[in-house]
């Protein structure tokens, strides 16, 4: 397992849901009871603020298992499944750098 690919990709996935938080907090921004948005439109409005709150604490909740991922990289437990103790393939957590179960176990 190269540690230096993994980090790199563990760094992007940091950097590219910080960008997501960032945007996600830009659009829940509330809207000013004075706007004439119309009745519908405020209801959609409070919806995808509700939509967007979920995306944020999901989003949140994975840059810290990145973090951590990438603090445990040079563990020697690091891609060792903890439900059956088999290692994770590359390729799994290239893709998710976070994960901290093979497929197998995941599902």
């Amino acid at each position: 397992m190269d540690h230096e690919d993994i980090k790199a990709r563990i760094l992007q996935e940091i950097d590219k849901t910080e960008r997501q938080i960032s945007q996600y907090r830009q659009n829940m921004k509330p809207i000013a009871p004075d706007n004439a948005i119309g009745r519908i439109s405020r209801m959609d409005a409070i919806i995808n603020k509700t939509v967007m709150e979920s995306s944020l604490i999901q989003a949140q909740n994975r840059v810290k298992k990145l973090k951590q991922a990438l603090s445990n990289l040079m563990s020697p437990d690091f891609g060792i499944c903890i439900q059956c103790g088999d290692t994770i393939p590359v390729g799994r957590i290239l893709i998710m750098p976070e994960t901290l179960v093979c497929v197998h176990c995941a599902q």
